[in-house]
């Protein structure tokens, strides 16, 4: 048997060690940013291009921060981040719910599924159009483009999750008396989580582009007009620091950091995935 002090020791060494490898993992990301900032600055200053062609990062930071401090961009994000969750949310609930009835219903499968991988297909900004003409040059019109530009990649990630659930376990559900609505609700429901862990991503990064795609050809308060500005005002500053700084960065790796990276860790403990 173990003495208590021999247990307390290993315990807290194996603490140590995991918050280690966190810290570890964080200097590493830093240091991998702040070289390519270096190397962005040593390209600059060698003028293999011209400033207005490839500015440095001190240009770049100089403009993100004029628009932080007129509030222009705190603005900008507001609004588009409202119609990137709005989009988001319709395109993954309606999504979710067309992938699952198509995976469970054979008939629908062999109808609906093969409009649905048809209409995968279309880049998201040839929804754009329509929606101009449907909802008027107005916000609804770039929600409609963000539902549309997601949903189907979201309808198929969800149908191939629920495919890949073990018949074995469905058919268990039904020998013990599961009415379908149960069998989802406890079998399928739970099984295809890996399946939403991945749908999320996926609809995310597509509505993102969808979302991107509309703002710039419709001019309205957005991330996407910041960007139309830079261009028609010859500023390649403002495009780039709204590119690198705002989208990569900040929203891009923001995202992944505190939604998908949790919700992907926990469902590999939950499943089993994650390495020993």
């Amino acid at each position: 048997m173990l003495s208590s002090e021999t247990a307390q020791l290993w315990l807290s060494t194996a603490f140590s060690l995991k918050n280690f490898g966190r810290v570890f993992r964080i200097v590493r990301l830093i240091a991998f940013y702040a070289g390519l900032i270096l190397l962005w600055h040593l390209v600059y200053k060698a003028e293999i291009w011209p400033s207005y062609v490839l500015p440095g990062p001190r240009p770049v930071f100089d403009q993100v921060w004029r628009y932080i401090d007129n509030g222009i961009l705190f603005d900008s994000v507001y609004a588009t981040m409202q119609r990137m969750f709005i989009g988001f949310g319709l395109a993954f609930v309606i999504g979710m719910s067309i992938g699952i009835a198509n995976a469970t219903i054979r008939w629908l499968d062999e109808t609906l599924g093969g409009l649905v991988h048809g209409m995968q297909s279309l880049p998201s900004i040839t929804w754009l159009p329509l929606a101009i003409l449907w909802f008027g040059l107005s916000q609804t019109a770039i929600i409609f483009v963000v539902v549309m530009g997601s949903l189907f990649a979201i309808a198929i990630s969800a149908r191939d999750g629920v495919r890949n659930i073990p018949v074995l376990q469905r058919r268990t559900a039904q020998v013990f008396g599961a009415s379908k609505l149960q069998t989802i609700r406890y079998v399928t429901l739970p099984g295809m989580l890996p399946s939403i862990a991945g749908g999320l991503k996926l609809g995310w990064s597509f509505s993102w582009r969808s979302l991107m795609a509309g703002e710039l050809i419709f001019v309205t308060a957005g991330l996407g007009h910041l960007l139309d500005l830079g261009r028609q005002l010859n500023n390649i500053s403002l495009v780039m620091g709204i590119m690198i700084m705002i989208m990569i960065v900040i929203i891009g790796l923001g995202a992944d950091l505190l939604l998908f990276w949790p919700l992907e860790n926990w469902v590999r403990h939950r499943w089993g995935l994650a390495a020993a």
